[in-house]
C-alpha cells in the first residue's frame, strides 16, 4: 500500500511515524521514530548539505518548507540517518548547514 503523512510503521518493537517531505521528489517520505529520537530522511537532507531538486517534479522552496517545517519541529537532538553519508542532529544542522543553517 502507498504511505500517506500520519500513518505508522511497525518495525519489530519500533513504531515509525510517517511524514511527507516533499521537494526532493514529490512523493517524499521521512520515517521518524520519536521514542529513539531518530529520523530516517533519505535524500531531504544531509550532513551540511541538502537533496537534489532537479529530477522531475523536484522543488527546491518545498524541499526547505519541507525540512524547516516538519524536520525542525522533531527537535533539535533528534540524530536523523540520511540516505548517503554520516547521521546528524537537526540542532547541529539548523546551526551550520550552509543551505538551511538559521532557519
Amino acid at each position: 500500500r502507498w504511505l500517506a503523512d500520519g500513518d505508522t510503521v511497525q518495525i519489530g518493537n519500533e513504531t515509525l511515524q510517517v511524514r511527507h517531505c516533499p521537494g526532493h521528489t514529490p512523493g517524499h517520505v521521512v520515517f521518524h521514530a520519536p521514542q529513539i529520537d531518530r529520523a530516517f530522511v533519505g535524500d531531504v537532507l544531509f550532513a551540511g548539505s541538502i537533496g537534489r531538486t532537479d529530477f522531475p517534479m523536484g522543488n527546491h522552496q518545498d524541499l526547505i518548507d519541507s525540512i524547516t517545517q516538519r524536520l525542525w519541529p522533531m527537535g533539535d537532538q533528534t540524530v536523523f540517518i540520511p540516505g548517503h553519508g554520516p547521521e546528524s542532529t537537526f540542532g547541529r544542522e539548523r546551526q551550520s548547514n550552509p543551505y538551511v543553517g538559521g532557519t
